[in-house]
């Protein structure tokens, strides 16, 4: 291990395949809690996001120590892009987990950079390219394999609609967050901005459970706080080092490339933790969407 781990790139490409594993599971530990509990999107969002906080502040106070005023336009970017990045998105996409597989849901979010720079086209003065729109179509048409695979698998079709709907609704969001967090990031600096922006949205999560749920909701089984502490670590604080510690040793680009493994691993995973069926269609779906967002990520 020693020796394969001596230079920075191999130690980089680790750190990417960490970072890929981690944001892969966080799909199937909120399929395995809802499996646990009767537990509801709000509730178990919470518990994520109030179990990431203490992690959050520690990284936070060296960072935002010192930092000058904010502008009342950084404070709208704050809050705008911090409730639809994080809040609204990450909602939506547990909402979308009760309804459809891990895979199906990891596949349409894994579309999100391709809906950036198609926001950045439309509305953001950014140039097309005939390269964008065939990313583009092969990403679409890659989830619209695992789609009807998914369709196939289900005893209730209107569930797949909805799930994806779901789902769909928070890459969108997230595309609009990546889209608008590059003007946000120009004033501010990108590490700042987003421990800003993670913190503007925890506080709206648990702004939405203090209003809408009793405290004895998050009375929960054991296992579930352990989803929960799985998620907040494993699947949201520690892939962001993990990923950042990649880019650093081994580039963007090639973060990117290794990053594509996550559709995968989490199809693999729903198969072997979740029974959830896999086929022939389904991989070829994947690899549809793998191919699109490369692409786009190379341009």
């Amino acid at each position: 291990m020693k020796t394969l781990l001596s230079t920075p790139a191999s130690r980089g490409v680790m750190f990417a395949f960490l970072a890929a594993f981690g944001f892969s599971f966080k799909a199937i530990f909120v399929k395995l809690a809802y499996a646990a509990t009767a537990v509801d999107a709000v509730t178990l969002l919470t518990l994520r996001m109030g179990l990431c906080l203490p992690f959050v502040l520690l990284a936070a106070l060296p960072v935002l120590r010192g930092m000058p005023r904010l502008t009342r336009r950084d404070v709208g970017l704050l809050l705008g892009l911090g409730v639809a990045g994080y809040y609204g998105s990450s909602m939506l996409d547990f909402y979308g987990l009760q309804y459809i597989s891990a895979g199906l849901e990891r596949l349409i979010l894994f579309t999100y950079p391709t809906l950036t720079i198609l926001i950045g086209i439309l509305f953001m003065g950014k140039r097309a390219e005939r390269g964008i729109v065939l990313a583009a179509l092969l990403s679409y048409a890659g989830i619209a394999v695992a789609f009807v695979h998914d369709l196939g698998h289900s005893a209730d079709v209107q569930r797949v609609f909805i799930g994806a709907g779901f789902v769909f609704a928070c890459a969108v969001l997230y595309a609009l967050y990546s889209a608008g967090s590059e003007l946000a990031i120009r004033s501010l600096g990108a590490m700042r901005f987003s421990l800003l922006a993670i913190l503007v949205s925890t506080a709206a999560i648990l702004l939405h459970f203090v209003l809408l749920r009793p405290w004895q909701a998050l009375q929960l089984p054991l296992p579930v706080y352990g989803y929960g502490l799985g998620m907040a670590l494993f699947s949201t604080i520690l892939p962001i080092f993990w990923q950042s510690a990649a880019i650093r040793h081994i580039g963007a680009a090639r973060s990117v490339l290794i990053g594509m493994l996550g559709p995968v691993l989490t199809i693999f995973f729903g198969w072997w933790l979740l029974d959830e069926p896999v086929s022939l269609a389904q991989l070829a779906g994947t690899l549809l969407v793998i191919a699109g967002v490369l692409l786009a990520s190379r341009r």
